[in-house]
């Protein structure tokens, strides 16, 4: 497998935690009611975009093989309390 095959095997794998960062942070931006929140908008991305490629490797190495549904489920679950904990969900 060549360079750019590898990036685009790479790109393709951490695509959904990226898209699911991006997409929680501007929710999290447009919905905020008067609240601070703890971290920047591109904090915000950065901390989903690791916590959730964290999730995506760890069900590459439960399940052995990428794309499986519980590895998305998980990816989700893991994303939203990391957002929730980010933005101060509990006051």
């Amino acid at each position: 497998m060549g360079l750019v095959a590898s990036i685009n095997h790479l790109l393709n794998f951490v695509g959904p935690a990226f898209f699911l960062a991006l997409g929680l942070a501007t929710c999290a931006h447009l919905f905020r009611q008067n609240k601070a929140g703890a971290q920047s908008f591109i904090a915000q991305v950065a901390i989903n975009f690791i916590v959730g490629s964290a999730v995506l490797l760890a069900g590459l190495w439960l399940f052995s093989r990428d794309g499986k549904m519980a590895s998305y489920a998980a990816l989700v679950g893991a994303s939203a309390l990391c957002q929730w904990v980010l933005s101060r969900g509990w006051r």
